[in-house]
């Protein structure tokens, strides 16, 4: 089960039953592996990528990365892993599509990233599109 209990507990008061909320926790499982399906295919293509992340050595609202590479994994309705940018990385701690084109492909993406970021971070293949 990947609702915590306050969540079950919740469901249950809302009348569903508990095959039903154990459904419901199978299908949050099901979204969040194709939501990680959907990011890794969005970083599968060659840079540049763009983001808002916020850096130090940067004056600008949007930054360019030549390269980025996401390393994803689920378990229930986590999504975490690995994202390099540019010779350095940092840990993802849960992402998802914000934008898709017409076709259903993701255009802008949001990442949340841990340490030494600690934000969430929205990424795009088109400077425009952030």
């Amino acid at each position: 089960m990947h609702f915590d209990p306050r969540v079950q507990r919740a469901l249950r008061e809302a009348g569903l039953d508990a095959d039903a909320v154990a459904d419901a926790s199978d299908r949050v499982a099901e979204l969040v592996a194709r939501d990680a399906d959907r990011l890794r295919a969005f970083f599968d293509a060659d840079g540049p990528y763009y983001s808002d992340m916020e850096m130090a050595h940067s004056a600008s609202e949007t930054q360019e990365h030549a390269t980025a590479d996401v390393d994803l994994f689920t378990h229930g309705s986590d999504l975490r892993g690995y994202l390099s940018l540019d010779g350095w990385g940092v840990p993802v701690e849960g992402g998802r599509i914000l934008r898709e084109d017409g076709g259903g492909d993701p255009v802008v993406v949001e990442l949340s990233l841990g340490d030494t970021v600690n934000d969430r971070v929205r990424f795009a293949r088109e400077r425009g599109d952030l």
